[in-house]
């Protein structure tokens, strides 16, 4: 493909400027996610959940899978039990 100097030089310096500002753009994202802070306040209210009360809650919702949930917590129940009584007996 044949093209001119000035076209030569135009697509070069696109070139080159088109990296260059890719990797400006990279820079600057990095920084701002280095720099960006998380909110801690609303975590604590969430971590102070067991995993039993997230799945009784998961349970109660009306999600899809939420009967499995509720299955699977009362056979975690039932099972319970059963060694509950199996230890009182020994």
């Amino acid at each position: 493909m044949v093209v001119s100097r000035p076209a030569r030089r135009y697509l070069d310096a696109i070139r080159v400027g088109g990296n260059g500002v890719r990797y400006g753009v990279v820079l600057l994202c990095v920084a701002l996610s280095a720099c960006a802070k998380t909110k801690q306040s609303g975590s604590t209210a969430a971590d102070s959940l067991t995993q039993r009360q997230r799945d009784s809650a998961l349970g109660a919702s009306k999600v899809p899978g939420a009967r499995g949930v509720q299955g699977a917590l009362k056979a975690q129940d039932s099972v319970a039990a059963r060694n509950a009584r199996i230890d009182s007996i020994q």
